[in-house]
């Protein structure tokens, strides 16, 4: 392994935390209208699949029981 020859002043560790950068980063560029409008519609359409999803699934989930009630099918009607 390489191994430094002269040691490292202690002061310039405790340096280290400390320094603060006098060069601030670019500013962030703004969003235009049309990606918040993006946004904003994607947003809306996830929601209104997961509330679509369980207004449909809502009968599936239902504890009642049906087999107490009878069964009217069309081919039984015999016609």
């Amino acid at each position: 392994m390489f191994r430094r020859r002269e040691p490292v002043p202690f002061a310039f560790l405790a340096e280290a935390d400390r320094y603060r950068s006098n060069v601030a980063p670019p500013p962030r560029e703004r969003a235009t209208a049309g990606q918040i409008a993006g946004r904003w519609l994607l947003g809306l359409t996830i929601v209104a699949g997961l509330v679509g999803s369980l207004v449909l699934g809502m009968p599936a989930l239902s504890t009642e029981l049906s087999s107490t009630q009878p069964q009217h099918s069309q081919a039984a009607g015999g016609r």
